[in-house]
């Protein structure tokens, strides 16, 4: 019995060691397929038919159907939707990078009454998801609509909403690193005749490119792919971005699948794109900022 159980011990230590990167590969294999089937989908249903979909909706388009790609991209629709999610996503990021490092560094490095409690205040911004606060958010700006400040049913609009939810999340990472640079540094400078926003501008900024890079980075992702801001605030189809240029494939009595499909995917293509050579940025500035923080 005793050389029985020193047989078997070796190899049941071994299945020990094993078991939990056997569940590791396992959980990784289902979020890979929960990813990539509907992509997969999405890609085979831009190269099929309205009819193949919903015959055939998950096998390989054969032959494949090139027209709804060639179709799309000979409309001026999509280049002017494409235009205006430019346009949209570029004010955004600069507004939030701009204003969440300014509000970070006062919040970091600056001392004043009520400084935690306003920094709460901030924080309380990301209890309150868009899709609960975009109604009284409308009303707020069809009141500046009648008082002349026109907001509703322009780009500028969408970007300020964009702008105000995007504030409380960034604010907080960017605090974080920012809180993490040396006094001793901030003492040195102003030593040296730096003044607070000298050192914000030369010093501070310099040294968290990483944290701005992955803030703005992933606002580019999130007001690309905003859906629900540009649908409430613009009503003039030429201003429409191109998560609302689905709708334009959906008719009183059905939609037009194949087409739908072709559009989501060119309108994801610069997204995919952008986060392959941005994810290095992102996840070095995210964790740069969580260790530091």
């Amino acid at each position: 019995m005793a050389t029985t159980t020193t047989t078997f011990a070796p190899i049941s230590n071994k299945l020990r060691r094993m078991m939990p990167r056997f569940f590791q590969y396992l959980v990784l294999t289902v979020v890979m397929i929960v990813i990539f089937v509907p992509l997969v989908i999405l890609i085979f249903g831009s190269l099929k038919t309205t009819g193949m979909m919903y015959s055939h909706p998950y096998t390989f388009p054969n032959p494949p159907h090139w027209d709804n790609i060639t179709y799309i991209l000979g409309t001026d629709v999509f280049w002017r939707m494409l235009q205006n999610s430019i346009f949209v996503m570029l004010g955004t990021t600069a507004g939030v990078v701009f204003v969440c490092g300014l509000a970070a560094f006062v919040f970091a490095r600056m001392d004043f009454r009520g400084k935690n409690w306003l920094f709460n205040l901030f924080n309380m911004g990301l209890m309150f998801p868009i899709n609960v606060a975009i109604l009284p958010v409308y009303f707020v700006l069809r009141q500046m609509n009648d008082m002349g400040i026109h907001m509703i049913d322009t780009l500028l609009g969408v970007i300020m909403v964009q702008l105000a939810f995007q504030i409380s999340g960034n604010v907080v990472i960017l605090r974080g690193f920012f809180t993490a640079i040396p006094a001793e540094l901030q003492d040195a400078a102003y030593i040296d005749g730096c003044n607070a926003f000298d050192f914000f501008w030369r010093i501070l900024l310099p040294l968290a490119r990483p944290a701005l890079s992955a803030v703005g980075a992933l606002t580019m992702i999130v007001s690309w792919n905003d859906l629900l801001v540009p649908l409430v605030i613009l009503n003039n189809d030429k201003l429409w971005t191109l998560p609302l240029g689905t709708m334009q494939f959906q008719g009183q009595y059905g939609s037009d699948l194949a087409l739908i499909s072709a559009f989501v995917l060119l309108s994801s293509i610069p997204t995919i794109i952008f986060y392959m050579f941005a994810e290095r940025q992102i996840v070095s500035g995210l964790t740069a900022g969580a260790l530091k923080g």
